[in-house]
């Protein structure tokens, strides 16, 4: 029987824009872990979400989203003041990594018939 891959469980990321600090540092790269069904839990139980449930798109990012940057800890709050086009971006790179296990597509040369992953752009790349 064949070796399968281990399972990776964390992702390396790209903002479109990014996020300036108080420092004026642009933070734009990142790593997003898989999420769990405690974070699903957590998102649930979430005071913010029980009064706003469009909230918990920023609360679940806050806890898969292991850095941005050189920041270490990301809060709702601090997402908060990320563009739109850049939630859409990890909305979208969540929904992959978590359904598929990874930001790669499987694709055939239709040349020579050979197999290789892919890295899809997300909304907002270039």
């Amino acid at each position: 029987m064949p070796r399968s891959k281990p399972l990776s469980t964390e992702f390396s990321f790209t903002l479109p824009r990014g996020l300036i600090d108080d420092q004026e540092r642009l933070h734009r790269k990142g790593m997003m872990r898989l999420a769990t069904a405690k974070d699903e839990l957590l998102v649930q139980s979430a005071p913010s979400v029980e009064s706003n449930s469009a909230y918990g798109c920023l609360v679940m990012l806050s806890q898969v989203i292991s850095r941005l940057g050189n920041l270490s800890s990301v809060s709702p709050a601090l997402l908060e003041q990320l563009t739109i086009r850049d939630i859409a971006y990890l909305r979208e790179f969540y929904n992959r990594v978590n359904q598929t296990g990874n930001a790669h597509l499987s694709t055939k040369c239709p040349h020579c018939q050979a197999q290789f992953a892919v890295e899809l752009n997300l909304s907002g790349e270039l």
